[in-house]
């Protein structure tokens, strides 16, 4: 393996191609300025859609595009929480008629983990 490598080529070093014949994409400087008034600018692509915001290379700060491109606004959803589902699917009232008879369910002990049955006195007598 040795034998076929370069003699004197870095990893990841310099490429042996020329750069003859090879059409570099068209090109545009955008710049951007931060809050702490630290100015740059960014090379892309002419195609590319230029952000309104950049992260500032010197201090992380946001920084806005010099050349007036507004932000964005988001239409955000409304976060819907497991009540909103909820009443969806039931109305108010049939939601309390379910919670009145699921209730008396539970306190006759026909439902429910065991330890919250409530023990006859017959076993309570049985066990003394």
């Amino acid at each position: 393996m040795a034998e076929r490598t370069l003699r004197g080529a870095r990893l990841g070093g310099q490429s042996f191609e020329d750069e003859r014949g090879i059409e570099f994409a068209a090109r545009q400087q955008v710049g951007y300025r931060c809050a702490h008034g630290h100015e740059f600018e960014i090379t892309m692509s002419v195609e590319a859609d230029v952000p309104a915001v950049w992260e500032c290379p010197r201090c992380g700060a946001e920084a806005l595009s010099t050349a007036g491109i507004e932000r964005e606004e988001k239409v955000e959803k409304p976060v819907r929480t497991h009540w909103d589902m909820l009443l969806e699917r039931r109305s108010e009232k049939e939601l309390e008629d379910i919670l009145k008879e699921r209730l008396e369910l539970l306190r006759g002990g026909e439902i429910g983990p065991a330890h919250l049955h409530r023990s006859t006195g017959k076993k309570r007598r049985a066990s003394v």
